[in-house]
């Protein structure tokens, strides 16, 4: 049943495989699926009795309670330690989330054919790594995405027509951030696809431009606000919230209000200098990697890319962990009380 599933990996969608492999760029100590499939059918169940206990000798138990639980079956949980989070220690084995830092000035990309033969599809993800968790950046990037969604949808899809998957969001890779463009077409190869991509940012960078200071602030900045300030709908909503600040080690419970108090105060130049700085084609502070999946329409051109010569800006990567050695990571927002920094 678990082989089947592995298996069943190689048909996912070409823009699924795309983010798969952006992931597995991007995070420390992950292990491509592949690999785990190779390992499956030389496990006995001796080797799951002999790890067992291992497992549990190094167990970290981390739990968020809701206050709707009720406080009084604590009592009988010994040595807990409980504010707005609950930490069970058996031992103190801190996991911590590692994420590569991409070199500012530099385009990446990793070309790779699709698993499946038979999915004509291809996709990218072109990614641009921005900043670690802060409160004004954090508005910075995500009232930026708000403005450029819909143009970039607009564009990509209606105008150009590349593909029905057309979308560009936020990226949080454990406190760190980011925006992804996200297209699967059988019209174009990926290598196109990022052109168009590029041409789009220098097309929207106009558009910014000539907004005016009455559609920054009523149009844009306060319906960031209005959203922000949406109470959550059920207490499933509510300790999602609570638990992705637990599970990425921010801790930063109180930030609606302070990402809104930021908000409030930033200025339309502000959002330019950060688009000039972080987003546009050739900023001096921009950090991208662009995943390239071939479909079958494209393979010829997979071969082709490859040996192309590339632009002094940008690196190509064939091989994820030799990427993932070359590059520095960023601190860990986890490893423990007080939000230790590795």
């Amino acid at each position: 049943m678990v082989i089947k599933e592995y298996r069943n990996l190689k048909f996912q969608q070409p823009y699924q495989q795309a983010m798969y492999y952006c992931s597995l760029i991007l995070q420390d100590s992950t292990w491509p699926w592949m690999e785990q499939l190779e390992i499956l059918p030389q496990l006995e169940a001796e080797d799951l009795s002999i790890f067992l206990p291992i497992m549990l000798s190094r167990a970290f138990l981390e739990c968020y309670i809701s206050e709707a639980v009720g406080y009084h079956w604590l009592a009988t949980i010994p040595d807990f330690n409980f504010s707005y989070y609950l930490l069970l220690n058996l031992i103190f084995q801190h996991l911590t989330n590692r994420i590569i830092k991409l070199e500012k000035g530099t385009s990446y990309f990793y070309p790779a054919l699709g698993l499946n033969p038979s999915d004509e599809n291809s996709a990218l993800v072109h990614y641009i790594q921005v900043h670690r968790d802060n409160f004004l950046m954090n508005v910075k990037l995500q009232l930026f995405a708000l403005i450029a969604k819909q143009h970039a949808f607009h564009q990509l899809r209606y105008v150009e027509q590349l593909g029905y998957i057309t979308v560009l969001m936020q990226r949080n890779n454990c406190g760190i951030r980011g925006l992804q463009f996200i297209i699967q077409s059988t019209v174009k190869c990926p290598g196109q696809i990022d052109l168009r991509v590029e041409a789009f940012l220098n097309m929207f960078e106009t558009k910014l431009l000539e907004m005016t200071s009455e559609e920054f602030k009523v149009e844009q900045v306060n319906a960031l606000i209005d959203v922000k300030l949406e109470k959550h709908k059920n207490l499933r909503e509510e300790s999602s919230f609570y638990w992705r600040e637990i599970s990425d080690g921010t801790l930063k419970f109180d930030r609606r209000e302070s990402e809104v108090a930021a908000l409030r105060q930033l200025t339309q130049q502000e959002l330019l200098e950060f688009f000039n700085e972080y987003v546009k084609v050739g900023a001096p502070r921009k950090k991208s990697l662009s995943v390239q999946v071939y479909g079958s329409l494209h393979s010829s051109e997979f071969d082709q890319d490859k040996i192309q010569p590339v632009q002094p800006s940008s690196v190509q990567r064939d091989d994820v962990f030799s990427f993932r050695r070359s590059r520095p990571l960023y601190g860990s927002f986890r490893g423990g009380y007080g939000q230790v920094k590795l």
